[in-house]
């Protein structure tokens, strides 16, 4: 069964060796491998990749936000241009982007986690959830889910039924 793994700023920045993000590294390269090995298609969201960006240029001295700063560049480069094993997805056009518009206010004002009083769905996080229903809608007869370490994101996964 065809399988599209979106993944999250929290895997990527482990997948990059972020420093100070990236606790969580050896698993996640080794699930990123097993996943790869099955046939996943991986997708690399806008806002995982601005999301990761912002990481990376707040994180460690001018020297090592350099470093990370082009592996960072090899990675994103390489999804666009068809040379790493995720590929972006495609960028939002004004539509999509209006829609969300509609959709944030409410979610930004509801409580994201029963723990989280004070946090609702950030937009980076809005984008990724829609990113995960587009793929649902254009394929429903294969697993899509998002790829994260955030519970709120790696709660979406489609697992298709009767096919």
């Amino acid at each position: 069964m065809k399988c599209t793994c979106i993944i999250d700023t929290t895997v990527f920045l482990n997948l990059l060796n972020v420093q100070n993000k990236s606790q969580d590294k050896k698993k996640l390269q080794a699930d990123f491998l097993e996943y790869q090995a099955s046939g996943a298609e991986f997708i690399l969201p806008m806002a995982t990749i601005i999301e990761t960006g912002n990481h990376i240029a707040q994180n460690g001295d001018g020297n090592t936000r350099r470093k990370t700063a082009l592996r960072f560049c090899n990675a994103v480069r390489g999804a666009f241009n068809g040379e790493a094993p995720y590929k972006s997805s495609d960028f939002p056009d004004t539509t999509e982007v209006l829609t969300w518009l509609d959709l944030f206010p409410d979610l930004a004002g509801k409580n994201s986690k029963d723990d989280a009083k004070l946090e609702g769905t950030s937009f980076g996080d809005l984008s990724i959830i829609e990113e995960f229903h587009k793929a649902v809608r254009l394929d429903k007869r294969s697993e899509v889910f998002i790829w994260s370490l955030d519970r709120d994101l790696k709660q979406y996964h489609h697992q298709p039924t009767g096919f």
